[in-house]
């Protein structure tokens, strides 16, 4: 590792990631040294070709954390444990045909979810949240409904009451920001996975869970309960952010001010410029060197972790050569991943009918809808892992609940 190595932390993720993964690919190249909390030394994976060979090999870039050659300096309390697990039996390190078998199990309990019930539930919680703050005519759409939305649906598609998914909104947040709060709420949710686990056995439904736990593949209660916990945060917080950071597009670009006001075909539009230009998931970690190699013109070491730059990798200009938005139908960018360990479609499919609808709820429901600040204004939480907002504050006409 180089001594200009720069950290993976800091105000500029929150303030100019852009202008931040440019400088790195300026100074750098296609493949950064950076540093993790307590100086902990990887490899940030900017270049589109570069991270399309890294997802692309999953034999000289495992997913098998246990690789790492920098396990012996890892305390047990570094905050980013929950993201970068040693031997934990989840589908993220799980490697070859045991892998495969597992995205199979998810895939199919995932996919045999009814769409239409899936988009009414989005609807239902959706309408309940705006009810709670329409007759105010003031809320922010952080807090009160992107950050609360997501969640409510995928704890229903497990299995989960109604009832538990506050504590679980933020025992996933304080787990996915990486702080003080991350072990604790790691151990929470996993603890209530435990227990629907116990009680969908013993009284199987109709489920995402039930499903999973009839699959024959012989799949333990730990690794089901690792597979949920991935899957309930791969699937909350960045489909909130997606949510809050396409609505802070519509309401701040002039070429989205026709769909506030009764068009919906730039939802999509802003959706999929977000994924491209804003992506919910900026870097991830990781891949694991199997061996002595070389990638972007820098060696890289047996046991090295390289972190996934996705929107570093989305916004290259080696592949975004006029550098123009993409809001059309080029769905070329990685914020679902790529290769064997991307995010299953039916995944990014719940994800986008709980995003959009989230969205079109909102402008549905809330008339004139306005940004209540500049938008200059506007913050990011403190992450270099996840995009979003802090708060999203707006203002419009009251309405009566429905």
């Amino acid at each position: 590792m180089t001594l200009d190595a720069v950290p993976l932390g800091g105000p500029r993720f929150q303030s100019e990631p852009a202008q931040l993964y440019r400088e790195m690919r300026r100074e750098h190249g296609p493949v950064t040294p950076v540093l993790l909390d307590g100086d902990v030394p990887a490899w940030l994976v900017l270049g589109y070709r570069e991270l399309h060979q890294v997802t692309g090999d999953p034999v000289l870039f495992s997913r098998d954390s246990d690789l790492w050659n920098q396990w012996d300096t890892i305390p047990d309390d570094w905050p980013l444990l929950p993201m970068i697990g040693r031997k934990q039996p989840s589908i993220l390190y799980t490697v070859g045909e045991r892998h495969r078998e597992r995205a199979a199990m998810i895939s199919n309990a995932l996919e045999a979810a009814d769409a239409s019930e899936l988009r009414g539930h989005a609807e239902r919680f959706a309408d309940e949240l705006i009810d709670a703050v329409c007759a105010k005519g003031e809320t922010d759409l952080i807090a009160d409904y992107a950050m609360l939305l997501p969640v409510r649906v995928l704890a229903r598609l497990f299995g989960f009451s109604d009832e538990q998914g506050p504590g679980l909104v933020t025992a996933l947040n304080d787990m996915i920001d990486g702080r003080e709060g991350a072990i604790a709420g790691q151990t929470h949710l996993a603890t209530s996975m435990v227990e629907l686990l116990a009680d969908r056995r013993a009284n199987p439904s109709e489920d995402v869970v039930s499903r999973m736990l009839a699959n024959t593949s012989g799949f333990t209660d730990e690794e089901i309960t690792q597979d949920l916990m991935v899957m309930l945060a791969a699937g909350h917080q960045p489909t909130a952010d997606w949510i809050g950071n396409s609505l802070r597009l519509m309401l701040t670009d002039n070429r989205f001010a026709a769909s506030l006001f009764g068009g919906r075909n730039s939802v999509a539009e802003a959706m999929n410029e977000v994924l491209w230009e804003d992506a919910p998931s900026q870097n991830i970690a990781g891949r694991w060197a199997s061996r002595d190699t070389h990638l972007g013109g820098r060696r890289i070491r047996a046991g090295d972790l390289l972190v996934l730059g996705l929107q570093g990798a989305n916004s290259d200009p080696q592949v975004r050569t006029d550098g123009s938005a993409l809001t059309g139908g080029n769905n070329a960018h990685f914020s679902f991943g790529h290769g064997e360990h991307r995010c299953p479609f039916p995944a990014q499919e719940i994800a986008e009918v709980i995003a959009r609808t989230g969205i079109e709820v909102v402008l549905d429901r809330l008339p004139d809808i306005d940004l209540a600040v500049p938008a200059e204004s506007l913050t990011r939480r403190p992450s270099p892992w996840l995009r979003g907002l802090t708060e999203l504050p707006v203002r419009f006409t009251p309405v009566p609940a429905l």
